[in-house]
């Protein structure tokens, strides 16, 4: 059961025209130590952060805390700690004018994904961020990280309203839409990318932030989604692979969903047998999602002619969408939907800004 530890009122002050952030640790390199003893990382009480990163007092707001209890390793993460986010933000909705969720990086691009489909109407920045370093190394990168992270959850616009009210990461100089979002570097500091759609802000002497890109909530009450439904798989085509793999996962009888990652731009074995398989799949009224192995371009299955085939046999397409944000909106969606066509209705529609227009 997952916990939390409240540390209220600890860094910053009070004030009504800074607003307040909730910082909230759920685990991850950031908010590690070296123990001296034996040189290994360890957790550090987050309550001694303002010790760790004093520049945080500098800002006039009032900054508060939570962390998870126990932490979890990023390798670990389960749909319950996505469900916990989502509730920790809905019932601390109208206390904060925004939030900073540090996070290990391994997986941190799937849990920013789904908690950007499970979060309906925001209006208020969710900001994930981490670090490559624990924040007690001499070149850390997670102090800067956070700093930044806390500065723009915090920021407004001139009429008062959020200045990126998204679900976004933050790390090293650069705001990514979540959603938009994968880890590519397991060593460098700028650990992630979103190579098909542009930085929301760069942070440099100042923050920049691109007012066109960034998205604004559509009318209605703020409101949370936790009915998830997991039963998704993933099958990455490549050369070689075989039709009892692909009937496998396929055909599967506990999978709702099938993510196909292809080659290019939806490209696909033309073998008869996969073809086949395939359309099987369709027949037992199995979602199927076309999403391209590369980093940066989309899925267009209508250039060539396994593309074709595969539309054909009742692939959908992914677009330009990422597989960590694929994963989680077929989650949101089938948990909203029981039924597969409903769900599969809005695969190609933009819901948060998850595919190019």
């Amino acid at each position: 059961m997952i916990k939390l530890k409240h540390i209220r009122g600890q860094i910053g002050s009070e004030s009504a025209a800074g607003g307040a952030v909730l910082l909230i640790y759920t685990g991850g390199t950031i908010g590690m130590k070296e123990s001296p003893s034996d040189h290994a990382l360890r957790p550090f009480d987050f309550s001694a952060i303002m010790e760790e990163v004093p520049e945080l007092r500098k800002f006039s707001i009032r900054i508060d805390a939570c962390t998870f209890d126990p932490l979890i390793d990023s390798s670990d993460i389960e749909p319950a700690m996505w469900v916990k986010l989502a509730e920790i933000i809905r019932d601390s909705y109208d206390s904060y004018d925004g939030f900073v969720i540090l996070h290990g990086t391994d997986t941190m691009a799937y849990s920013a994904s789904t908690l950007s489909f499970m979060l309906e109407n925001l209006g208020k920045p969710v900001i994930f961020t981490g670090s490559q370093l624990p924040i007690d190394s001499l070149r850390t990168d997670g102090k800067e990280n956070l700093i930044s992270a806390v500065e723009i959850a915090a920021s407004r616009e001139s009429d008062g309203s959020a200045s990126v009210p998204e679900v976004c990461i933050f790390f090293n100089s650069l705001l990514l839409r979540g959603n938009r979002s994968t880890k590519t570097d397991a060593e460098g500091f700028g650990a992630f990318r979103s190579p098909n759609a542009g930085p929301l802000a760069r942070a440099g002497i100042t923050i920049r932030y691109d007012r066109d890109s960034i998205r604004r909530p559509p009318e209605g009450p703020f409101r949370i989604h936790t009915a998830l439904d997991t039963r998704v798989s993933i099958l990455k085509i490549h050369p070689g692979i075989t039709e009892q793999v692909a009937r496998d996962i396929l055909l599967g009888s506990a999978t709702r969903a099938v993510i196909l990652e292809t080659f290019g731009c939806g490209n696909a074995p033309s073998r008869g047998w996969f073809l086949k398989t395939v359309r099987e799949s369709a027949s037992m009224g199995k979602i199927l999602l076309n999403v391209t192995q590369c980093n940066r371009g989309t899925v267009d299955m209508s250039l060539y002619a396994t593309g074709r085939a595969l539309s054909e046999a009742g692939v959908k397409s992914g677009g330009d969408i990422t597989t960590e944000s694929a994963l989680g909106k077929l989650f949101c969606l089938m948990g909203e939907h029981p039924g597969n066509e409903a769900a599969a209705a809005l695969l190609e529609k933009d819901l948060r800004g998850d595919i190019s227009k």
